[in-house]
């Protein structure tokens, strides 16, 4: 059954990260799939309004202003009736929010069940417990997810971190891992036009002990990927390994300390820094290198680690969240977070590729079997069928057991501001203070603005896939081919959207 779906978050193109990579090509799959999905997010430098992107994807670029890594400033209500206008144009059924630090994510979840609509978040990061920062961001996320169907969560640790933080049923938490397009991550080898594909990095000869090392670091330099131990780590790797030289990519607040310590080291000539580095040249990137080295405090899942694997590169990375789950033993070297640890766990290995113990060369392909965007769609197509499906189920007396799979069914008013006011003593009042608030302001906007003043948008023309020709055989009754393609051509420019 095709849903309508909106993807909404602060994350998404043209800025690069794992969470936009993540709803871009789950948008992508799910489109393949027979589904209406569009994206709403803020807008950027140089881009609002709306956009298509590749395969008919659409995009609110919501002109917000944004006050820290991109998120927008927190009003809580004047979001609505631009999300209202958007839903009700594109007749969206399901709304899925993304990361628990957007706030247009947040908002969306609120005003979408205020609206009667289904909602979906997935959780993208980890957070502790003890200081400030995260005890606000906890308590956030206990008075969104306390009104939400179901929950995806990108590796068990992060759906252990997730129930334990908003307080939720185990059994409406899903674990849905994020994915990579293999073939955009090439390593050298199977590259057929590359002169050098005999001796790049993903080839299974040893490395002699002249033979020059690179070791890629991709990040944004942010104190939560670990910056600092990476500036501690890589004079002393560099001084024990005289063969060895570093390519650091990525932009943030740490790339001054990172300047500092190569003019104090002295190290120009050894150290590359190529600043930020669009999604689509990473690969380009990667592959310049033998050894990934990824120092992060804490991570839900590390796509980029995935990615660098599928280009060849052996991993070095530090076992924290939920990187253990990503990738098999034969492919990572792991450490401790801490400076001493990193050093040794890199020593180890390059010693190991210059004896030749790591077949980096198969790397891609196992990569390539275990991770599929596809197969992520299909499973996030379970979890929306397992929504709307319990939805119908309760109307006819589906128990306690669905309801804790699927998650939260009713839109009452009076059962939403029970499940908020057991959010806290003081948050829980607060937060049904909201909830009202929130459907007042609903009920104003359906009387002033009714939705027969907002015209319905005309749905992108779908891509007739291999899967489609029965569907395509009902469609069009002619049986000579040459009428069937006239009339399918006539279809389709009927239904052709106007230009924006």
């Amino acid at each position: 059954m095709p849903y309508n779906i909106a993807m909404v978050s602060d994350n998404f193109y043209p800025q690069p990260g794992g969470v936009e990579s993540h709803i871009y090509q789950l948008s992508s799959k799910l489109i393949n799939r027979g589904h209406k999905v569009i994206v709403i997010t803020h807008a950027f430098k140089g881009r609002k309004g709306v956009r298509y992107l590749t395969n008919g994807l659409k995009v609110y670029y919501v002109p917000f202003w944004t006050v820290y890594r991109e998120t927008t400033f927190p009003t809580v209500f004047s979001f609505f009736p631009i999300f209202r206008n958007i839903v009700v144009r594109e007749r969206i059924e399901i709304v899925h929010g993304h990361a628990s630090l957007s706030n247009l994510c947040n908002e969306a979840i609120l005003h979408a069940r205020t609206m009667g609509l289904f909602t979906v978040f997935t959780d993208h990061s980890l957070f502790g417990f003890a200081d400030a920062g995260s005890i606000l961001t906890n308590k956030l996320l206990k008075f969104t997810l306390s009104d939400v169907d179901h929950v995806i969560c990108v590796s068990h640790t992060c759906k252990e971190n997730c129930v334990l933080r908003a307080s939720l049923d185990p059994l409406m938490v899903s674990v849905i891992p994020n994915a990579v397009v293999a073939e955009n991550f090439r390593p050298l080898s199977h590259d057929s036009v590359n002169p050098r594909r005999n001796s790049g990095p993903g080839s299974p000869q040893p490395l002699g002990s002249h033979d020059t090392i690179t070791i890629v670091a991709i990040m944004r330099l942010f104190y939560n990927k670990g910056v600092d131990l990476l500036i501690a780590a890589i004079p002393r790797v560099l001084a024990s390994h005289p063969n060895v030289r570093f390519i650091v990519a990525g932009t943030g607040p740490k790339a001054i300390d990172l300047e500092q310590m190569i003019e104090r080291n002295m190290l120009q000539d050894r150290i590359l820094l190529l600043g930020a580095v669009r999604h689509e040249e990473v690969r380009d990137v990667m592959v310049k290198g033998h050894i990934f080295l990824n120092p992060s405090l804490t991570e839900a899942f590390g796509t980029v680690i995935v990615e660098a694997a599928s280009c060849g590169l052996y991993i070095v990375c530090t076992r924290v969240g939920g990187v253990p789950e990503v990738l098999p033993n034969h492919m990572t070297e792991f450490a401790a977070p801490e400076e001493d640890d990193i050093v040794a766990a890199t020593g180890r290995a390059i010693a190991k590729l210059r004896e030749g113990k790591v077949r980096t060369d198969l790397f891609h392909g196992q990569v390539k079997q275990m991770y599929s965007w596809t197969d992520v769609a299909e499973r996030t197509e379970r979890v929306y069928d397992g929504v709307v499906g319990a939805a119908g189920s309760e109307e006819f007396g589906g128990g306690d057991a669905a309801r804790g799979r699927a998650g939260v069914r009713s839109f009452a008013l009076i059962d939403r501001l029970k499940r908020y006011y057991g959010c806290g003593i003081w948050a829980g009042k607060l937060f049904c203070l909201c909830a009202v608030v929130d459907y007042l302001l609903y009920i104003v906007l359906e009387i002033f603005a009714p939705r027969s003043r907002i015209d319905m948008c005309r749905d992108w023309p779908k891509k007739l896939f291999e899967g489609d020709k029965a569907k395509t055989a009902d469609l069009v009754e002619e049986s000579d081919p040459l009428t069937r393609k006239r009339g399918l051509r006539r279809r389709v420019q009927k239904e052709e959207p106007d230009a924006i």
